[in-house]
């Protein structure tokens, strides 16, 4: 390990204490290692996920958009039209005031309205998990510059001490032609 990287880490440490916690330590290690720590927080989230999780998040996606309810409104106004129609002539499926088409409604808000919840579980599960994942990203780069504040600083000093030895040494130079020989 270099030079650079010991004092990297050896800012990290003195910045995060003695017992840093596991998220810490873990972009401790991944900046000893020199590998980045940023990833894809939605594939991150998406490669745990099952089959079931999926159907949620498209039920979810299909239940709440316009389309939906456009197509939904659509049938109700077919439904509840063609049996006021059919209701005239005397034979209809379902007679005003509707009860198999209340009954097919409240199980389709039975069954959909958990199902929309899991996925927006499963949304705020994803938010945790990319706000996580960003605070360790910025974690690292918060040390990382820190660390680059002391490289220039380092720098810095070594220029002016540079410069007051070249300044030193003029000087010294401009008395020697002045002393009577």
């Amino acid at each position: 390990m270099n030079q650079l990287s010991r004092v990297t880490l050896d800012l990290a440490r003195s910045l995060l204490g003695d017992a840093p916690s596991k998220r810490q330590q873990h972009v401790v290690d991944q900046i000893e290692a020199r590998r980045p720590i940023s990833q894809d927080a939605g594939e991150l989230a998406t490669r745990q996920d099952s089959f079931w999780d999926r159907l949620a998040d498209a039920v979810a996606r299909i239940g709440g958009s316009w389309p939906f309810i456009g197509v939904f409104f659509l049938f109700l106004l077919g439904w509840t039209g063609v049996n006021s129609v059919v209701l005239a002539k005397g034979s209809a499926f379902d007679p005003y005031p509707y009860i198999f088409l209340n009954l097919m409604l409240s199980m389709l808000a039975a069954i959909q309205a958990p199902i929309i919840m899991m996925s927006q579980n499963r949304a705020a599960q994803r938010d945790r998990k990319a706000a996580e994942h960003d605070y360790l990203v910025n974690l690292r780069a918060e040390l990382e510059i820190m660390h680059l504040h002391d490289k220039v600083d380092a720098l810095r000093e070594q220029e002016l001490l540079d410069i007051i030895r070249q300044q030193a040494e003029a000087l010294a130079l401009l008395r020697a032609d002045r002393a009577p020989s």
